[in-house]
């Protein structure tokens, strides 16, 4: 970046826009507005067309004021690459499997259907048969990086419109590439009257040779050394008992590494990280690395959406309103009603395809990037083709308002959504025990619930303890539980059970306030080192605690005495005293509302005892 940019310096630019984020979008936060439309606000205030258009009369305005586009464009691309790894990590091969039916029918068809009709709509309106393509392509697409966020605070994500929304938008995802080499293929064959030359067509073809190749490579890479990199991350964090930033670190690398090696096959980044994203699923360290990645995921979406908002030149707007508002309702418009009917002809419930169609109809972030391939080609005119991006641009906007309307639309529930073939089984099984640690006593607590057919999910954060439990077919994950994140993504929320099994007293305490903090219902159970450990643990909120030294006391006292002759009575009834001297203490810890049923800290303890 050169130095001076406006006269801020040269990291200006991301000082301006932490600044939006910090102020702007908690504002509309607060006021009950999509922080999406936050950032674009913020974009549109702070470019060069808003207040950098006022910097020339009044200099001190650039301080304020974004100078380089370029380089939040920059950014922006890594922030779509990060969600589109999150939404990888949701995936597997499996899931991908069984929502074929929707990617490659319903959102294939709806790239074909969309294309051709924007495409005819712009050669009628006197475009030429390749720029009308071009533009036709650009547009079909929506807004990955806007939807799925936009949804994702609406909660409608895991329902039915989200596994059709989804699946569109993933196989428009998959199009880009297709579409790109399209492009150039329309460059090679265009004659100088726009006409195709049907026999350069074939020769073309052969451009989607690389971009098939570096998928594959990535896959095949991916394979053979994600497991083994997470697993020496995880050794030495154990090692040292820290390491989070190599953990990061690593995961940063995936992330752009695969987006980087995508772009070099001719994909776009954003299927790099994908991929990249699925095969992590896989794997039993996905839960930590999407707590992990998180805060970047939505530090560069807001950078991308401000780029967004950059990109709104509201003097040109002003200059034609009728022509540039006008294209961003029509396209709109004819995309919703064509996804809608393609919905439809998939057995997709009424009011699920409406909430589906209106969502995907405002235009996309790849269609400036279609767009302006086309216009460097030289087959989409630029004057026309820069209208066209700015009603796009404005379409964008709207998506917050239609995911409104669709869901308001669709407010009563479907009877029947046409989807069950399509819907992939849910990550973490409802009502499920979660054991925390998978040691020794972990292991033997698992064995008793599956026995009594009873489903569990571990957690534990020694990586080889993690990787003997799944090679013997345990739903177990690396992570550290005393993270109300990671409690969260391994389904802590329908959880019909906690049982913390580690023998560290201040993790198991930590485990325990996390859990209790997201549920106070809900039924726990912990391993304490001794009496004093499992006081504190009842103070904390834990349903039972079982203090393993001091069992263990009791019954190595019982065993002595009766062995050296004193009478087993005595012997029995001392250990029951004394038993009920440890229950006595740890009701005593028990905070007043949980103090409605007797402590079943120790072997013998009956009922009102």
């Amino acid at each position: 970046m050169a130095i001076g940019h406006g006269g801020g310096g040269e990291y200006k630019d991301l000082v301006v826009f932490l600044a939006a984020a910090g102020v702007v979008v908690p504002l509309f936060s607060r006021l009950k507005i999509s922080p999406v439309l936050g950032f674009l606000a913020a974009g549109v205030l702070l470019g060069p067309h808003g207040l950098g258009s006022l910097a020339e009369n009044a200099p001190w305005l650039s301080w304020f004021t974004i100078s380089d586009p370029t380089q939040i464009a920059q950014l922006s691309e890594l922030g779509v690459a990060f969600l589109l790894f999150m939404i990888g990590l949701e995936l597997s091969w499996e899931r991908l499997k069984s929502m074929r039916r929707l990617v490659f029918g319903l959102g294939l068809m709806q790239v074909v259907i969309c294309s051709v009709v924007l495409g005819a709509g712009f050669a009628l309106l006197g475009q030429s048969l390749a720029g009308a393509a071009v533009l036709g392509m650009g547009l079909a697409l929506s807004s990955t990086a806007v939807v799925m966020p936009v949804m994702a605070e609406r909660g409608r994500l895991k329902g039915a419109v989200g596994r059709s929304t989804f699946a569109v938008l993933l196989a428009q995802d998959l199009a880009v590439a297709p579409i790109l080499i399209t492009v150039s293929l329309l460059v090679a064959a265009a004659a100088p009257g726009g006409l195709l030359e049907p026999q350069l067509i074939g020769r073309t073809l052969f451009a989607l040779a690389p971009a098939a190749i570096g998928l594959a490579l990535v896959v095949v890479i991916g394979r053979l050394v994600l497991r083994p990199l997470f697993r020496s991350v995880a050794r030495s964090r154990k090692r040292t008992n820290s390491g989070q930033e190599l953990f990061v670190a690593l995961c940063l690398l995936i992330v752009v590494g695969a987006g980087v090696a995508a772009q070099a096959a001719g994909l776009s980044m954003s299927i790099g990280a994908l991929i990249a994203g699925v095969m992590i699923a896989e794997t039993e360290y996905r839960r930590e690395v999407e707590i992990n990645i998180e805060p970047f995921k939505g530090l560069l979406l807001g950078v991308f959406f401000v780029g967004v908002g950059i990109g709104l030149d509201v003097r040109a707007v002003a200059a034609d309103p009728l022509f540039i508002f006008g294209l961003a309702a029509l396209i709109t418009a004819v995309k919703a009603g064509l996804i809608f009917g393609l919905a439809r002809l998939w057995g997709i419930g009424a009011r699920t395809a409406i909430e589906t169609a209106l969502v995907l109809g405002p235009a996309g972030e790849f269609a400036f990037v279609i767009l302006a391939t086309g216009m460097a080609e030289g087959v989409a005119p630029p004057a026309f083709t820069q209208g066209v991006m700015l009603s796009a641009t404005i379409s964008m906007f709207t998506v917050p308002l239609m995911a409104a309307l669709g869901q308001r639309l669709s407010r009563r529930p479907e009877t029947s959504t046409g989807l069950a073939e399509d819907t992939p089984p849910p990550v973490v099984r409802d009502g499920a025990v979660m054991i925390v640690g998978y040691g020794r006593v972990g292991r033997l607590v698992g064995d008793m619930l599956a026995e009594h057919n009873v489903p569990f999910i571990a957690l534990d954060t020694d990586p080889a303890a993690v990787t003997a439990a799944r090679k013997a077919g345990v739903d177990i994950y690396y992570g550290d539980a005393g993270r109300a994140e990671m409690l969260e993504l391994c389904g802590i929320g329908t959880a019909r059970a906690l049982v913390v099994t580690m023998d560290a007293p201040g993790k198991v305490d930590e485990v325990v306030i996390a859990a209790r903090a997201l549920r106070s219902e809900m039924t726990l159970i912990a391993r304490a080192r001794d009496d004093r450990h499992a006081a504190r643990l009842y103070g904390l909120g834990v349903t039972d605690a079982v203090p393993e030294t001091t069992e263990a006391s009791l019954q190595l006292a019982e065993n002595t005495l009766v062995d050296i002759g004193v009478p087993m009575g005595l012997v029995l009834a001392s250990i029951h005293e004394k038993r009920d001297q440890f229950r006595a203490v740890f009701q005593a810890a028990t905070p007043a509302d949980r103090r409605n049923r007797p402590t079943r800290a120790l072997r013998g303890s009956t009922p009102g005892s």
